[in-house]
């Protein structure tokens, strides 16, 4: 009897573990299901949802450097580090999808938390392309350029300086003196963080696509500079920058001295005006005094633009040996064949300045 009930007694226990063992082995199988969806809604989710994204047009300004060199990837992850996009794979995924679109060196101004499709539009509009621009006039010197650089492109005339005298830093002929006459006069654009060096090797680099648009000469491009800048420091108007070479050229044909006040004042240090002294035209120790030395001066005396070297390639035809600006204030320029003759538009201006006594230049 008692038998009886041991056996039953353990066929209960038996029972119980057999149940407890299947609850548990059910409890283990329904958390691997809902793992298993949960995962799935996940990924499903992601892959319906994309990679993250900011959903507004952003905010506050932050200013984007693509370097040269640089691919989608690369701009992806200054954007991301910038705060500009979520993810890159927000970005690239476009990138990918459209291989037609370019993305160009600059600096860019853009916002913080933009979309990516609104990050990339930004960087593709001009409009928000942040460059400085400079605009350099024909005839300036090296001392008038650097000043000009300096107030437009926010980097100091000392830093321009030390370029000046090293022609050799950026090829220059060998009698090239210094860098004076080869920064080309035009308007240029630079990206933000540009250098001084960087700045004058694009002006040098335009005169010498200049002259060989002229069709000069690698070994005649330092005479025709020096030429260029003359005329372009003497001639008033358009139509004068042709007489004004044809002058100097029939006196470089006989050996006349030039006599050009624009140049004995450059050697002088006085870079802005044209006007000299007595003394300093009588003053043979100026390199620059064309009064004392027949031929052109030893460099060019500023920056000749495409007029002046036009002048000088192809002069206007004519016997004239001298000219003289008879109204400084018009700039009504006489030229003239003989002394005489010469002297006769002198004593106009001489006219000029008894009846303007004021006059300053």
């Amino acid at each position: 009897m008692a038998g009886r009930r041991e056996r039953a007694r353990q066929e209960r226990k038996a029972r119980t573990r057999r149940r407890i063992i299947g609850w548990s082995i059910a409890l283990v199988v329904i958390v691997g299901i809902v793992v298993a969806v949960s995962w799935g809604a996940t990924q499903l989710a992601e892959r319906f949802s994309g990679p993250e994204d900011y959903e507004g047009p952003g905010t506050g300004d932050v200013t984007v450097q693509i370097q040269s060199g640089q691919n989608g990837y690369d701009v992806a992850a200054t954007l991301v580090e910038q705060d500009v996009i979520a993810s890159a794979e927000a970005f690239t995924d476009i990138l990918v999808a459209d291989p037609s679109i370019q993305l160009h060196p600059g600096a860019y101004s853009l916002q913080q938390q933009m979309s990516a499709q609104g990050a990339l539009d930004a960087i593709l509009d001009p409009e928000n392309k942040v460059e400085l621009r400079v605009t350099v006039p024909e005839g300036y010197t090296f001392q008038q350029v650097f000043e000009r650089l300096e107030r437009d492109l926010g980097i100091p005339a000392s830093e321009f300086l030390p370029f000046k005298d090293d022609p050799a830093r950026f090829d220059l002929p060998s009698d090239a003196l210094t860098i004076e006459g080869w920064m080309f006069p035009a308007t240029y654009t630079f990206d933000e963080g540009v250098t001084a060096e960087q700045v004058l090797q694009r002006m040098i680099d335009r005169q010498r696509q200049a002259l060989e648009q002229h069709g000069v000469a690698e070994a005649d491009a330092q005479r025709v500079l020096t030429f260029a800048a003359l005329v372009q420091r003497e001639a008033r108007f358009a139509d004068d920058f042709g007489r004004v070479a044809r002058v100097f050229q029939n006196r470089l044909d006989i050996n006349m001295p030039l006599q050009s006040d624009a140049t004995v004042a450059y050697g002088t240090g006085n870079l802005h005006v044209v006007t000299t002294t007595s003394d300093e035209r009588a003053d043979a120790t100026n390199p620059y005094n064309t009064y004392q030395h027949t031929g052109l001066p030893v460099g060019p005396i500023g920056a000749p633009g495409d007029q002046a070297i036009t002048a000088v390639l192809e002069p206007t035809e004519g016997p004239w040996l001298y000219f003289v600006t008879i109204n400084p204030e018009t700039g009504e320029t006489v030229f003239s064949e003989t002394y005489e003759q010469h002297q006769v538009a002198v004593q106009e201006f001489q006219q000029f300045l008894r009846d303007n006594p004021g006059w300053g230049g």
